[in-house]
C-alpha cells in the first residue's frame, strides 16, 4: 500500500472536528476490505472511534482523523502534498495503515490500529477508547514529530474567564458595571504571573486565543469572556490558585479540559525529542507503554500552509514499521 495515495484519498473527505463519520465509514470500509475485524466504537451521535485488527495486538498504532477548520484545498508537486490534514493527522493515518500492511505481509499478525475522532478538541474518542479490548502491550501514537522519537511534551490546561456586568447608555457610565474593564485587569495579572519551568519540557506558556464581549460601542457591557490555553509542564493544581488569585471582582474562572503532560521512554538509536504541543497520548495510557513520533512539522499543521514531503510519508511508513518491530521483538524476548 502506497501512504501516497492513501493520504490523497483521506484528505479529500473533510473531517472537522464533530463532523468526522464520512471519513471514519471510508477508512472502515478499506480495512474491511483488507481482511481486518474492524470495530467502531460510538462517542457522541454520528462519531466513532475505529479499532481494526486481524490477531491479538501487542502493539497498536493510533491517531485520530479528525482535522481544524478551515478546510483548505487538497494539492501536489513532485515534493509535497498540500492541504488540511496532510500533515495532521491523516497523512499520519496513512503512514500507519501502510506500515500495518507491510508487517502483515512478512506473517505479522500482532499490530493493530485504533483511530480516533475528537483529538483537536477535547480528546473525547482516546478518552471513550479506553473501554476497547483486547489492548496491546505497546502503543505507537502518531503526531507529527518530523520522524523523531518524542520523550516529552507538554500539557494542556484550557481555562474559560466570565465577567458579568451591568449595561447602561455609555453617556452615563456610573449606572452601568463594564464587564470588559475587570477581565482585562484579570487578564494582565495572568500576563504577569512567574509560570513553572521543567528542565525537560521547559516553560510553561500561555496564551489568550479568544476574547469576546459587550454589545456595542454605545452601551456599558454586560458581559465578557475569554478563553486561555497554558502549555503545561507539571501538575496544574498550583497553576489554578495561580489563576484564581488573579481574578478581578465579578470575573469567575472555569476549566474546559486539562490534559496531563508526558514523558516517554528514549530507545537506542532513535533521534529523539522534545514537543510543546498536547495529543491523544496521556489519555491512552491503559494500552501500555506509549510512544509518539510520525511525519512531518507541527509547525505547519494548522495554518493556511499546512504541507508534507511524500518522501516523509515513506520514511514515516518505514519508522513505523521499525519501531513496532523492535517492540515486539522485546516482547518475544
Amino acid at each position: 500500500m502506497d501512504p501516497i495515495d492513501l493520504t490523497k484519498s483521506l484528505c479529500a473527505i473533510y473531517s472537522p472536528t464533530g463532523k468526522e463519520s464520512a471519513v471514519t465509514d471510508a477508512v472502515a470500509g478499506r480495512l474491511t476490505g483488507l481482511g481486518y475485524t474492524v470495530e467502531r466504537q460510538p462517542v457522541s451521535p454520528g462519531r466513532a472511534n475505529l479499532y481494526a485488527r486481524v490477531g491479538s495486538p501487542t502493539v497498536v498504532f493510533t491517531t485520530h482523523l479528525d482535522v481544524v477548520p478551515p478546510d483548505l484545498p487538497l494539492a501536489e508537486d513532485d515534493e509535497w502534498w498540500y492541504g488540511r490534514g496532510v500533515c495532521d493527522a491523516k497523512g499520519i493515518a496513512a503512514a500507519m495503515i501502510a506500515a500495518a500492511e507491510r508487517l502483515r505481509a512478512t506473517g505479522e499478525t500482532r499490530v493493530g490500529l485504533l483511530l480516533t475522532v475528537g483529538e483537536e478538541a477535547d480528546s473525547d474518542g482516546a478518552k471513550r477508547a479506553a473501554e476497547l479490548e483486547p489492548r496491546g502491550r505497546y502503543l505507537i501514537n502518531g503526531e507529527p514529530t518530523e520522524n523523531r522519537l518524542s520523550i516529552g511534551q507538554k500539557g494542556a490546561l484550557h481555562v474559560r474567564l466570565r465577567s458579568t456586568g451591568r449595561a447602561a447608555h455609555s453617556a452615563y457610565p456610573e449606572e452601568g458595571r463594564s464587564a470588559i474593564d475587570p477581565l482585562l485587569t484579570t487578564l494582565q495579572r495572568i500576563r504577569h504571573l512567574a509560570l513553572p519551568h521543567d528542565l525537560l519540557l521547559g516553560q510553561t506558556t500561555v496564551n489568550i486565543g479568544m476574547i469576546q464581549g459587550g454589545i456595542a460601542p454605545n452601551v456599558i457591557p454586560p458581559d465578557a469572556s475569554a478563553d486561555l490555553l497554558f502549555r503545561t509542564v507539571g501538575p496544574t493544581a498550583d497553576l489554578g490558585v495561580q489563576v484564581k488569585r488573579c481574578l478581578a471582582p465579578g470575573v469567575t474562572m472555569e476549566v474546559v479540559f486539562d490534559t496531563p503532560n508526558v514523558r516517554a521512554p528514549a530507545l537506542p538509536g532513535w533521534e529523539c525529542v522534545v514537543v510543546s504541543y498536547a495529543s491523544d497520548l496521556p489519555h491512552l495510557s491503559a494500552w501500555g507503554t506509549g510512544y509518539q513520533l510520525g511525519p512531518g512539522s507541527i509547525r505547519v499543521a494548522h495554518t493556511a500552509g499546512e504541507r508534507i514531503r511524500k518522501a516523509e510519508l515513506r520514511e514515516g511508513t518505514e519508522a513505523y514499521v521499525r519501531l513496532a518491530q523492535e517492540l515486539l521483538a522485546r516482547e518475544a524476548a
